[in-house]
């Protein structure tokens, strides 16, 4: 696990990591940056109150960065199979015992499930909502659901050592968009990444529209590097973001002068409005209308982060081949 200023949720999501029921021998390793919210304070006291089982480490990139942090944990776990944990995420007691049962059954070096997206406020139900429909997210099965098979990536991943080690581990050039990435490289080292609907893991979602909007305006940014590096990763629900707010930034501009052309962004707002009361069941009138908001918040943000993306961001290395892979 690393964290930054994750003080919220680190102790509860470190003792469910911990209350695995798994007949085997379990430890936490805590990656954490330099945060400005007591979360380094929560991590000792955990290491201190937990016998050992918790180990705290520093993550070496002063931004606090992901993938550094991932990196500096793999490296000081003591073990051959590596769950990846978030300090958002909460597993469920049979989480652990479940993929390693899949990892063993269908030779994958890294399985994977569901981001079930469940919120504590009115926002964050709202947002979970939008974050687990295709609308919202498109098709992923890690975000809808699906039947278990091979996937290009799975939420989180528990992976085997010895493949992680074969690619070079987490590219640390990848400040979002890094489980992606790092499944593409397996992938195309000739490893299987396997999506299991019974691997379910509780998510937190940003808990305001300005937090939201950063995050999948970075999410855009990332993926755009990816598409630059690699073009066969790109496909048509990538573009749909960017292309909405082509399309309805267009109409806007344009229906200054020309009237006719506000048929863009009504459009896109009619289709948001619909959406909501197709999806929005349970969250009442307000709810709907809040739910149509956030996906437009969503699609936006990650639309005009793709479309901005500066090229330098694709400047890491290379997509591994399967023969370096090997």
């Amino acid at each position: 696990m690393t964290v930054l200023d994750e003080a919220r949720h680190l102790e509860e999501s470190v003792l469910r990591s911990l209350a695995q029921d798994y007949d085997g021998e379990l430890e936490v390793v805590v990656s954490v940056g330099r945060s400005a919210d007591g979360t380094r304070e929560v991590a000792d006291r955990l290491a201190a109150s937990t016998g050992g089982r918790v180990v705290v480490v520093d993550n070496p990139d002063p931004r606090g960065a992901t993938p550094a942090g991932l990196n500096a944990a793999v490296a000081r776990a003591r073990h051959d199979v590596l769950v990846r944990v978030d300090g958002h995420s909460m597993l469920p007691p049979g989480y652990v015992a479940t993929a390693v049962e899949a990892l063993l059954a269908t030779g994958a070096d890294n399985v994977g499930g569901v981001m079930a997206a469940e919120g504590s406020t009115p926002f964050e139900r709202v947002v979970a909502r939008a974050m687990t429909t295709k609308l919202g997210v498109g098709s992923a099965p890690f975000h809808t659901g699906g039947r278990a098979g091979p996937a290009e990536s799975v939420y989180l991943g528990v992976f085997r050592r010895a493949a992680l080690e074969r690619v070079g581990g987490y590219d640390e050039h990848y400040l979002r968009a890094q489980d992606w990435e790092l499944n593409h490289r397996l992938r195309s080292a000739g490893g299987l990444v396997w999506f299991d609907p019974r691997l379910r893991v509780s998510y937190r979602p940003r808990s305001s529209p300005s937090a939201l909007a950063r995050q999948y305006f970075h999410y855009g940014r990332w993926r755009r590097a990816i598409v630059r590096r690699d073009t066969s990763t790109l496909s048509p629900r990538y573009l749909a973001p960017p292309a909405a707010v082509v399309g309805a930034g267009a109409g806007l501009a344009l229906g200054l002068r020309w009237r006719p052309a506000l048929v863009l962004p009504a459009g896109y707002a009619a289709l948001l409005l619909a959406g909501s009361a197709a999806l929005g069941g349970g969250l009442g009138v307000r709810g709907r209308v809040a739910l149509a908001a956030v996906y437009g918040v969503m699609h936006v943000a990650w639309g005009a982060g793709f479309l901005t993306s500066p090229r330098a961001l694709a400047g890491a290395r290379s997509p591994i081949s399967p023969a370096e892979g090997g």
